[in-house]
Order: structure tokens, then sequence, then C-alpha cells
């Protein structure tokens, strides 16, 4: 059995758990910590909604996301930026296509998710208000990879392209 549950991502002075965007997930524990502020914080399990990453973006002043990992087979990517506004994405989406066969009936990958190539451009688009240059094709590159073995390595791998959380 893999991990299920959320890992936050913002940038704060503050803890993220203490600015009470994310009611839904008060018990959050700090993962680590990175330059400029940026902060990674884990939330085991999550039944249900933790909040809203716009809410998170709008207190914090900076673009935010979280990625909610599945049974370390997929994630769930949420993104918010102040100016650009958010997006969703998935990784690892063979995984998630199965997933969502299971118990959606008629509704695709692409009616939850942006394409990979598009979701790449987002993610360019919510770095640069980070404040950092990151490569599209990188991007990509991570969005179209299968878990290797887990999904989580994804998720941390995504962040480190975003320049946010080195690796």
């Amino acid at each position: 059995m893999g991990y299920w549950g959320y890992f936050v991502v913002g940038r704060a002075e503050r803890p993220l758990a203490g600015l009470g965007a994310l009611p839904g997930a008060e018990d959050m524990t700090l993962r680590t910590s990175a330059p400029d502020g940026w902060q990674v914080w884990e939330y085991p399990g999550g039944d249900g909604d933790i909040g809203s990453m716009n809410d998170l973006a709008a207190r914090t002043g900076a673009p935010a996301l979280f990625g909610y990992v599945m049974d370390s087979d997929c994630v769930v990517l949420e993104a918010a930026a102040p100016r650009s506004g958010a997006w969703t994405a998935c990784l690892a989406r063979t995984a998630m296509a199965g997933y969502l066969g299971a118990g959606h009936e008629g509704l695709t990958l692409e009616d939850y998710f942006l394409e990979p190539r598009d979701a790449a451009e987002r993610a360019v688009v919510w770095a640069a208000e980070a404040g950092h240059t990151v490569s599209a094709d990188d991007l990509l590159a991570v969005l179209t990879a299968d878990p290797d073995p887990l999904a989580e390595n994804l998720f941390f791998r995504f962040l480190d392209r975003l320049g946010v959380v080195p690796l």
C-alpha cells in the first residue's frame, strides 16, 4: 500500500499551517523549507477538501500549489497564483486514467486535467510569477513521466523544475 495524502507548497514569512487558508488541513506538518520562504507541508490521508489554493495564494501574495498523492501511483496537481490564476494537472497520467476509469463513467483525463503541454506552459507562468525562469520542456518531461517507482518522486522533481524546492 502506497502513500495517500497532500503536499502543500507555498511561500510566506509565517508557517502556512497558521494562515487559516486551509481549514481542512489544520494538522499539517512541515516537511521542508527552501530559500525565499518556500515551505512544503504534508497532510497524510486527506479525506476530503483541504482548502483552496486560490485562497492560499491570495493570503500569501505568492503562487501556491498542492499535490494530492494517490497510493503512490499518481498525483493531482492544483496550482494558483495571485495574478495568473489557477490550473489543474496530474502526474503519472496512465495511472490517473486508471483511477478515473474505475468510477467516473464517461469522463476522461482531459475532462479533469490540462494536457501536459498546456500544463507545462501554465507552470512556466506560475514559476515566473514566483520569480523563477524555468523550461517548459523540463516541466513537460515530468508531466509525461511514469512514477519511478513512487509518484511522490515525480512531485518533488516537479517542484525542483519549478525552481521552488531543489532536489
